[in-house]
């Protein structure tokens, strides 16, 4: 009997981005699935291990040192012995020694090579395309994020466009959010209106964008939250003499983030690269108005309730485009659905699982 072994390596890193997703979809899965269905292999410091019901949690003794050594050693030797289960990896990721089903976000790595400069990035660049094409050639399932992010697959690595399913992310996670105020005490100068910009400070977040419309606009304040990553990092925002009217937050929690979009004027997102992108739908739910760059998925994503801005030019005025009409946010919010998403996840699994070997 063939069955599905959640990877539950999302469970030993902060619930952003695709933790969040892993997370909220996998607790919507287990209400779908049976008993014996699926399991979830977690190490043994895992932040949280979830209470399920029709999972069966199979908790090593092994801990997370290395992701990488993680996923292809120890998750691939346990598929090795149990040969009846088929991986199910939410990041990016296909083991080469067993079957799996594979979320591929995006592949910005293939398609934005001069964003990795460094010798360490050019690593991770290259284990990254070595990633792609293992998912493209072996992937029992390939799932994406956005209808622009399967057309870039597919036509990138000439994958048959049926091979490729997409499912959306949500927002709904943040809807229990309780704002917290007090960011307003730790930064007083955001009493006064201003601009939030929010995600890991990387190449294609495009904070270049914004300190360059900051020094045309100095009577503008941008608040700028997000933490470095290890790699592509974008060094424009530190020590610039240009960035005087840019607050750098550092890392603020779901509840500081809340608080900050439903008090910023507008929300800010210039990425020039998206395979999703899913703040914007947290500040739409908070109420804020928001520009986005008319780049990637982004368009696809947010259709007629944001404003744009070109991504690759400042010569636009912040203020004056937030004057045009948009449409509500009610029905795009509506649209994406963790419960929607687990269903159409556990559709695919079904399939799967129930097909002749």
């Amino acid at each position: 009997m063939k069955k599905i072994l959640i990877d539950g390596d999302f469970l030993c890193r902060p619930l952003n981005g695709i933790e969040r997703y892993a997370y909220e979809i996998t607790k919507r899965l287990d209400k779908l699935f049976t008993a014996r269905e699926a399991a979830i292999l977690i190490p043994s410091n895992a932040l949280t291990v979830p209470d399920y019901k029709n999972i069966d949690i199979i908790q090593l003794k092994t801990k997370i040192k290395s992701h990488l050594f993680w996923q292809m050693a120890t998750v691939q030797f346990f598929l090795l012995r149990h040969k009846n289960y088929t991986a199910l990896e939410y990041g990016n990721t296909c083991l080469p020694f067993a079957p799996t089903i594979v979320f591929l976000h995006d592949i910005y790595c293939e398609l934005f090579p001069e964003d990795f400069s460094s010798f360490r990035d050019k690593l991770v660049r290259l284990y990254n395309k070595y990633q792609y094409r293992l998912i493209t050639r072996k992937a029992k399932r390939i799932i994406t994020v956005s209808e622009f992010s399967k057309n870039e697959i597919a036509k990138t690595f000439h994958v048959p466009p049926e091979r490729i399913q997409v499912i959306y992310s949500s927002w709904l996670h943040f809807k229990a959010v309780k704002p917290d105020y007090s960011i307003f005490s730790l930064f007083p100068v955001l009493e006064k209106p201003f601009f939030f910009s929010l995600g890991t400070i990387s190449k294609r977040k495009n904070m270049k964008w914004i300190v360059e419309y900051a020094a045309k606009h100095p009577e503008d304040t941008f608040a700028v939250s997000g933490s470095k990553l290890p790699t592509t990092q974008d060094e424009e925002l530190n020590g610039s003499p240009k960035s005087k009217n840019i607050i750098l937050l550092g890392y603020m929690d779901d509840a500081k983030v809340k608080a900050l979009m439903e008090k910023c004027k507008a929300f800010l997102l210039p990425s020039y690269y998206e395979g999703f992108g899913l703040t914007p739908l947290e500040a739409l739910s908070c109420g804020a108005p928001v520009i986005v760059a008319n780049a990637a998925s982004l368009p696809e994503i947010y259709g007629k309730t944001v404003r744009y801005i070109d991504p690759h030019s400042t010569n636009v005025d912040l203020n004056d485009l937030l004057k045009l009409p948009v449409e509500p946010p009610a029905a795009l919010l509506e649209k994406y659905s963790y419960d929607k998403s687990a269903r159409d996840l556990y559709s695919l699994i079904t399939e799967y699982l129930n097909e002749k070997k």
